[in-house]
């Protein structure tokens, strides 16, 4: 599918949610439309325009929101004074529904991928009642399986990106509480550091993507690393503050909302084995997997994504 123009919001706000936290929102497309909320990744990422391309703006309502502490939303988790004890799991999902309630939805659509999907899942698993629907690509739940995947079994793969991205926290027990841990010291340049080399080590992991997007975390500005690399530790380090396994174990709570999986086959960040037992425990699920995609995506997966999508168009 061909992705439809550029569009820019028609509303946007700063909305209070608590904590002396304001979460930045856009809406764009058809103000009565279907409503569509995006939810993006990382944890800390920030949203972006580019997932508004994959929706008709004639057909739906397209709500986007940067998490606690990241993109517009202030306080930024790139300020070390910033409190990172109310940015959890559970506050997003608060921050959700309350988005919800602000923007006088009764049930939207849920898209999102990797991190993003994770949180679509815990939210939609808490609310079944407001979702009309799921699609999710690049498919997480944030289990602890997963994350020791992704900063230590892959030193398999890639022992001298693996090296390098562990020579930073040599004494650490586990790498990810260590960086977790530089991003909270008090020397900028320890900091800065800490999230060079950890946007590397992702990098690495997603250099064989020639059909999607290499390179894209070190490409980040300065203060997008920082933000980003901060709340991803948090998150990553508390694996969520997720029951290991419980977005699959609870799957059964979203019986009669249909979804769409899709995973790229060549996904190393996020192996296909998370989506494929999301698929098997969530029977209103349909599953793609595209051959010639990892995490970052490739032409075929942005078609599979834009069919999964016009599925609820009507």
């Amino acid at each position: 599918m061909t992705p439809f123009p550029p569009i820019d919001p028609y509303a946007d706000g700063l909305l209070e949610v608590g904590d002396d936290n304001h979460v930045y929102w856009c809406t764009s497309g058809n103000p009565d439309g279907r409503a569509a909320l995006v939810v993006h990744g990382g944890p800390g990422s920030g949203s972006s325009p580019g997932p508004r391309k994959t929706f008709d703006p004639n057909i739906f309502r397209i709500v986007q929101f940067d998490q606690r502490g990241c993109g517009r939303s202030t306080p930024s988790a790139a300020d070390p004074a910033t409190d990172m004890a109310v940015n959890t799991t559970e506050h997003l999902i608060a921050d959700m529904e309350r988005l919800r309630e602000h923007l006088g939805i009764e049930r939207w659509l849920l898209f999102g991928g990797s991190w993003g999907s994770t949180l679509i899942l815990a939210y939609a698993e808490r609310f079944p009642e407001r979702v009309t629907g799921i699609v999710l690509v690049g498919v997480t739940t944030t289990r602890r399986y997963e994350i020791d995947w992704l900063y230590k079994g892959l030193a398999r793969l890639l022992p001298a990106e693996w090296e390098r991205f562990r020579a930073v926290v040599p004494d650490a027990d586990d790498s990810v509480e260590g960086y977790r841990l530089l991003l909270e010291h008090p020397d900028p340049d320890v900091r800065r550091r800490a999230a060079t080399e950890w946007c590397r080590w992702e990098d690495a992991v997603i250099a064989h993507e020639s059909l999607g997007s290499p390179g894209q975390y070190s490409a980040k500005p300065e203060t997008a690393k920082l933000t980003m690399v901060r709340i991803c530790t948090h998150y990553f380090a508390n694996a969520a503050w997720l029951d290991e396994g419980v977005l699959l174990r609870e799957a059964g709570k979203l019986a009669g909302i249909p979804g769409e999986l899709v995973h790229g086959r060549l996904d190393l960040s996020g192996p296909l084995d998370t989506a494929w037992e999301l698929a098997g425990a969530w029977p209103d699920a349909r599953l793609h997997v595209i051959d010639d995609s990892g995490h970052t995506g490739s032409p075929a997966m942005g078609a599979a994504v834009g069919r999964a999508v016009a599925r609820f168009a009507y």
